[in-house]
């Protein structure tokens, strides 16, 4: 079953008709919750659930919270040296992206922090 995001705001998401408090990962095999509070946490190693299903991705979107901000050149790297753009941008705008790119059959994976 595809993983929609229904709504997000106060925290947390809402997948489905589950609430999630907190960052959350999502790839095409499951949902998780993200041990990361601001985009600084972000590493390598807390992203690995999408690194470990690359086969299955093509695109990672990246909600930064409330605002925009960059992601560390090796956290991208690992992504491009295995063929996965890497999309980042705020949160509202990345559960809007990957719910459209989903919708369109693509093969989207996101990791949200919340607002």
């Amino acid at each position: 079953e595809e993983a929609f995001i229904a709504g997000y705001g106060d925290g947390g998401f809402r997948v489905g008709e589950s609430r999630f408090k907190g960052s959350m990962l999502i790839t095409p095999s499951g949902f998780y919750p993200w041990d990361v509070q601001s985009k600084d946490d972000i590493s390598a190693e807390n992203l690995k659930p999408i690194l470990d299903v690359y086969q299955s991705v093509e695109i990672l979107i990246v909600g930064m919270g409330e605002g925009m901000a960059f992601l560390a050149k090796d956290v991208r790297a690992e992504f491009e040296s295995r063929k996965i753009a890497v999309e980042v941008m705020d949160t509202g705008a990345a559960c809007r992206t990957y719910n459209v790119l989903l919708s369109e059959g693509r093969r989207v994976a996101l990791a949200v922090i919340p607002v």
